[in-house]
């Protein structure tokens, strides 16, 4: 068969592909260019931006663990304001769609930066982290909460008309409840998971090797937990969801897609494989031409459990 159909639809933009770098992974995008054909891609998630800048955590920020890494970077960030005039004017020059990852520490903030965001050019879209604390609820994570989480997504939507993707933590007991009032609040789209909470242990001087202790894991670890989640959550809101966690493989965002997510994010096997995206790309296209499978959205949703016999 010829070349499938990669395009996808998510949250009223066209893909030409359902692979996305992830946030926090990419720097602000350009720094992909060396290893990637950026316009290759579905599209690009930017380094998480603030309204002011922030410093982040101190060193070291990185673990490696077993099958997976820990970061505690912090958010650092140069802010808004520098990414709209230094970061912004260069990813115009590209044909992906540039989606802009921003938090807060209270919904007036989040707020304050979508607004800004929305207010010029090459931004297609907006991906809200809200797992930050919430400095007015005491400290509270904003997506701990279906009530905060509403909260959060509703002071968003009400000031931008760009597409509102929002990311969810895992450390919760109900994911769906999480899902469902952001769909409620006006979330154009769900991506998840974002990182699990851990630890690393340096035994020889008995410290932790994160300066403050623990930091989100993310990598092939936690794919099981994360293709759960997104099943869950696909079929708790009728909006499209956008998988990641643990990511190395096309055959690895072949199976989000097959759990109910329409796109897929990759961050961690970018650390192992600066070109990890195109060799995604490159993996997907080979699964669905052996399959003789036309178009990759055929795939989207379409997981069976396998049930006993007995």
């Amino acid at each position: 068969m010829g070349t499938p159909d990669l395009r996808v639809q998510v949250a009223g933009l066209t893909l030409q592909n359902p692979i996305i770098a992830a946030s926090g992974t990419c720097g602000y995008g350009e720094e992909l260019h060396p290893f990637v054909d950026i316009n290759g891609l579905g599209a690009v998630v930017v380094k998480g931006l603030s309204l002011k800048p922030t410093r982040g955590n101190p060193g070291p920020r990185l673990a490696e663990t077993t099958a997976g890494m820990l970061n505690s970077v912090g958010l650092h960030n140069i802010g808004i304001e520098a990414f709209l005039t230094d970061k912004l004017p260069r990813l115009r020059r590209y044909s992906t769609h540039v989606v802009v990852n921003f938090f807060g520490d209270a919904p007036a903030e989040y707020a304050a930066v979508a607004e800004r965001a929305s207010d010029v050019e090459g931004i297609a879209a907006l991906e809200a982290n809200i797992s930050c604390p919430n400095v007015q609820h005491g400290g509270m994570l904003f997506s701990c909460d279906p009530r905060l989480t509403f909260q959060v997504v509703e002071h968003v939507r009400r000031v931008t008309s760009l597409p509102l993707l929002v990311k969810l933590s895992p450390n919760v007991t109900d994911i769906a409840a999480i899902a469902r009032a952001a769909e409620e609040a006006g979330a154009d789209a769900i991506s998840l998971i974002n990182t699990v909470m851990g630890m690393a242990i340096d035994l020889q001087t008995r410290t932790t090797r994160l300066p403050l202790g623990f930091g989100g894991l993310s990598g092939p670890a936690i794919k099981p937990l994360a293709l759960r989640m997104v099943w869950q959550v696909a079929q708790a809101v009728h909006i499209p969801v956008i998988g990641l966690g643990g990511i190395m493989t096309g055959e690895d965002a072949l199976e989000f897609l097959v759990a109910g997510a329409t796109a897929c994010q990759v961050g961690t096997a970018s650390f192992v494989d600066p070109a990890a995206c195109r060799t995604i790309l490159t993996e997907m296209t080979h699964y669905l031409q052996r399959h003789h499978i036309a178009t990759v959205a055929e795939l989207c949703g379409t997981l069976r459990f396998q049930h006993s016999k007995d």
